[in-house]
């Protein structure tokens, strides 16, 4: 089997690859604080050693969707410190970047720019912590875009329909289609995969030369009924898959049987939750690509913080551990603290061999205490540790199985939603709240006029998006909707027909999700106008004051003017660097707004079935051989969506 030569530089893809950063996690923590920081640039550091063509990163880039002045500084200064400089640029773009990047005021990518000077391009979708919002539906990642420091690809503003157009490459002889979709929610873009509302374009001339490359953002593993986006939905023509939004490192590439493509998930590149999956060590991958091979390196971040994690079920030790026992309670605490010394010990010992990781690790130490134990005082447990551990208030977690009853869907128990261990994979979130309070509270105070979908969505804007109009404009919104129905059905003035109609109307909206989405669509741009009116009239009123004030100090200036407005002396200094040290036949290859490959929606019902050979010889390496075969197997139904 032929592999990737290293060698070979002039037709080999080197592309570093990583996802789920999460900039300014934790960053008032005084221990945590700078732990994203460190890690980017690790990353980036790895990106200029390795002298990668470019950084392809899968979404999540930052943890708030609003991140504070100092994450954005930090980010700014690494992206400044490690992505500039002379090295030329070995591969041209051939699509249309006014399509590509059409989002953005600088339609192009950020190396051809001449007043720009960039070693290492950075391409990124967002994830949903840093995905575009309010008024100008604009993102974190949109500055560093216009800053000319990166790329961002893969933004679908549309609820009916979505074409994801690739950014094509080409380095010496290898062509990769890449494509990109920013976080959708789930819910949303699963129903748009079944209405056949997706479709990957793909170049029209010899399709089958390039490599396809797709990253996406989106839960992997089953959520819900349609909480997740399975596999099967993406298109068999791809040949890998870069999957974020999932925080367990499985970046090995793993082949997807039936529809034949490779997924790698890199997983999130600090520790974000004290989990199962966050306990698995921390890798970023350098990608090799040369024609239709691909081999995947994996490399081990040495900056993250150590995490050790492990349960304890009391009633496994009866020979240790009777509840009858006035003393257990102190018994089980003396358990717990040989644990976590265990654990520390271990922490220690890796520590010694990378300097580079932080002192203090994560520690975790699940207790489930079912079987009539009681737990003991975690907060003062913790304060025997917090010199020595980075998370002393949350080393302990108790929690306890509950008895299994008959299941009725009408019952909710809060308590029990909470207390559930981090183990059993379930995430709530505050619409799927809003959802199962309705459903099972009482008839008075049930929703007569507005829909439990609509609320939860709202509720969920204004929680995760701080949209403080959201409920208010979702109530306005579907108040006039209704009002507008009952004067078209020319209802008569008796309270019983207007609440039959009513409730008539709300039924028929609840069966039509399609439209209900776009109804909160709608109310969620009313409500960021209303904010931007507001932002306006403020800045108005400010700038009134501000008048006042000059006004009212003009007698105390010499010459006449406000002293707070006279203008200093000072030379304004512009120059533009160009391309100094660039190689002009590479960087200046690529014509803006000019399509070299022009692209075709994937309708063919036929697909080459791909073969793959993966050699497994104990490393960290992953050489995969991807050869179209002669035999021509139909499209399966699920894959028909894409035509």
């Amino acid at each position: 089997m032929s592999t990737v030569s290293s060698q070979d530089d002039e037709d080999t893809f080197k592309i570093l690859i990583a996802t789920d950063i999460h900039l300014g996690y934790l960053e008032k923590d005084p221990v945590r604080g700078n732990d994203t920081f460190v890690t980017l640039n690790e990353i980036l550091d790895h990106a200029q050693k390795k002298e990668v063509d470019f950084v392809l990163l899968g979404g999540d880039l930052f943890h708030e969707n609003k991140p504070s002045r100092k994450t954005i500084h930090s980010c700014l200064e690494s992206l400044r410190k490690y992505c500039m400089g002379d090295r030329p640029i070995q591969f041209e773009i051939l699509s249309d970047q006014a399509v590509n990047f059409q989002y953005s005021k600088f339609p192009w990518v950020n190396y051809q720019d001449r007043n720009l000077n960039i070693s290492i391009p950075i391409f990124s979708i967002h994830g949903n912590h840093d995905d575009p919002t309010g008024a100008d539906a604009l993102c974190a990642l949109d500055i560093l875009s216009c800053a000319g420091l990166l790329n961002h690809f893969g933004r679908s503003t549309s609820v009916e329909k979505i074409d994801i157009s690739p950014i094509l490459l080409r380095k010496g002889r290898t062509k990769i289609a890449l494509y990109g979709l920013g976080a959708i929610p789930d819910e949303r873009l699963y129903r748009m995969f079944v209405n056949k509302q997706v479709t990957m374009l793909r170049p029209r001339e010899d399709e089958d030369s390039w490599f396809n490359l797709f990253v996406i953002h989106q839960n992997r593993s089953k959520h819900g009924a349609t909480n997740y986006i399975p596999e099967q939905f993406l298109d068999d023509f791809i040949n890998l898959v870069v999957w974020g939004h999932e925080h367990e490192c499985k970046i090995a590439p793993c082949q997807n049987e039936q529809q034949g493509f490779y997924v790698s998930q890199p997983g999130s590149s600090v520790v974000t939750s004290l989990s199962p999956g966050e306990a698995v060590k921390k890798h970023i991958g350098l990608l090799h690509v040369k024609g239709k091979k691909m081999k995947m390196e994996k490399i081990m971040l040495e900056t993250v913080r150590t995490f050790y994690m492990e349960d304890i079920v009391l009633a496994d030790h009866p020979d240790l551990f009777n509840p009858d026992n006035p003393k257990v309670t102190q018994s089980i605490q003396a358990f717990c603290m040989e644990k976590v010394e265990f654990m520390l010990d271990n922490a220690e010992r890796e520590r010694v061999g990378n300097p580079r990781r932080p002192e203090k690790p994560l520690i975790r130490l699940r207790v489930d205490y079912t079987g009539g134990f009681e737990p003991f005082s975690v907060h003062r447990f913790s304060q025997k540790y917090m010199d020595r551990v980075a998370n002393p208030k949350d080393i302990i977690h108790f929690f306890r199985h509950r008895e299994q009853k008959e299941k009725n869907d009408s019952d909710l128990n809060f308590g029990k939603l909470v207390s559930r261990p981090v183990s059993e994979g379930m995430t709530l979130r505050v619409e799927d709240l809003v959802k199962q309070y309705f459903q099972t509270a009482e008839k008075k105070v049930q929703l007569s006029l507005l829909t439990e979908r609509g609320m939860g969505q709202a509720v969920q804007e204004f929680v995760d998006k701080e949209e403080k109009d959201a409920i208010e404009e979702l109530v306005k919104f579907q108040l006039e909707k209704t009002q507008r129905f009952l004067k078209e059905r020319r209802t008569d003035a008796e309270e019983e027909k207007i609440d039959e109609e009513v409730r008539k109307f709300r039924e028929s909206r609840k069966k039509n999700t399609e439209e209900e989405d776009e109804e909160v669509l709608q109310a969620m741009t009313r409500a960021r106008a209303h904010r931007s009116e507001d932002a306006i009239l403020v800045a108005a009123s400010s700038d009134e004051e501000l008048m006042d004030t000059g006004m009212k100090s003009t007698g105390d200036s010499d010459d006449g003017f406000p002293a707070t407005l006279r203008r200093g002396r000072g030379r304004a200094r512009g120059r533009a660097r160009g391309a100094r040290g660039q190689n002009s036949t590479v960087r200046g290859s690529s014509q803006r707004g000019r399509a070299f490959a022009s692209l075709k929606p994937e309708a063919s019902l036929n697909s080459s079935r791909l073969s793959e050979d993966i050699i497994d010889d104990d490393s960290d390496l992953e050489d995969i051989s991807i050869v179209p075969s002669s035999k021509v197997n139909q499209r399966s139904v699920v894959n028909s969506i894409f035509t």
